[in-house]
């Protein structure tokens, strides 16, 4: 990967993010001032008119409480997707606004869902199961990590309190779940070096021409070597360059009388 190459990927993971939270402030921010009737594009369960809210209800909060508590792990979620799935992070955002506000509009109860909590599931739920069927020990990690600081979050997939929309939370687990299942084999693996390639033979690397039989370092070829192959390579030359072949004509002047 080239110095423009790592760029632009370490500017992306952090990037995207910040452009995505920001857009759910500056909605936020519009809704209040400007257009306080877009609080009511959210999903309705079961109606023709509540299928628009699938994809706007992700921009829609009820108050800066509701926004404050799904900025903080949405960008912290998408950080790890963008920096570990960065080939598939817009797929899995993209198709997870979709499939959970899916989800939503099937099984939930006749209100008005609105937030960023179902995306925020989502993500939860794919970094998750997906780095356990990656059984990569980063990603495992990372599993982990995601274990410890939203664990408790799954309780809410369940209606343990009132008001919340905990039909949306269940839909983004679900469809993460389902995300890590379809996208089970791109799975991020690391770079190999030269040496952990299975075609790789150490007779014919020139590098290891630097160490001696017992693995010590030797900076540079003994003299005798080096002189051999200096002979060796006058001696290609010698034989390799022909002479020039030179004809000489005698003319025999005549005497004149």
């Amino acid at each position: 990967m080239s110095n423009q190459q790592q760029f632009k990927y370490s500017t992306g993971v952090f990037a995207y993010p910040i452009f995505f939270v920001l857009s759910l402030w500056i909605v936020f921010w519009m809704q209040v001032r400007f257009f306080p009737s877009i609080k009511r594009l959210g999903v309705y369960p079961q109606k023709l008119e509540g299928l628009l809210g699938i994809v706007t209800s992700p921009f829609i909060h009820s108050d800066i409480e509701h926004l404050y508590h799904n900025s903080i792990p949405l960008f912290i979620l998408s950080v790890a997707l963008f920096y570990f799935y960065r080939k598939i992070s817009w797929k899995v955002i993209f198709y997870g606004i979709l499939l959970s506000g899916l989800f939503t509009w099937v099984i939930g109860r006749p209100a008005n869902h609105i937030g960023a909590s179902g995306l925020v599931y989502v993500l939860v739920s794919f970094i998750f199961f997906k780095g356990i069927f990656a059984k990569h020990y980063r990603l495992v990690a990372l599993s982990l990590i995601i274990v410890f600081l939203y664990g408790s979050m799954i309780w809410y997939a369940f209606p343990v309190k009132d008001g919340m929309s905990w039909e949306g939370h269940l839909g983004g687990l679900i469809s993460g779940l389902i995300f890590a299942l379809i996208f089970r084999k791109a799975i991020a693996k690391p770079e190999r070096y030269v040496w952990q390639k299975p075609e790789y033979d150490e007779d014919e690397d020139p590098f290891m021409r630097h160490f001696d039989e017992h693995g010590n370092f030797v900076p540079s070829a003994p003299e005798t070597e080096i002189q051999d192959e200096i002979d060796a390579n006058l001696e290609t030359k010698t034989t390799s360059v022909q002479p020039d072949k030179v004809n000489y004509i005698y003319k025999r002047s005549e005497e004149s009388n």
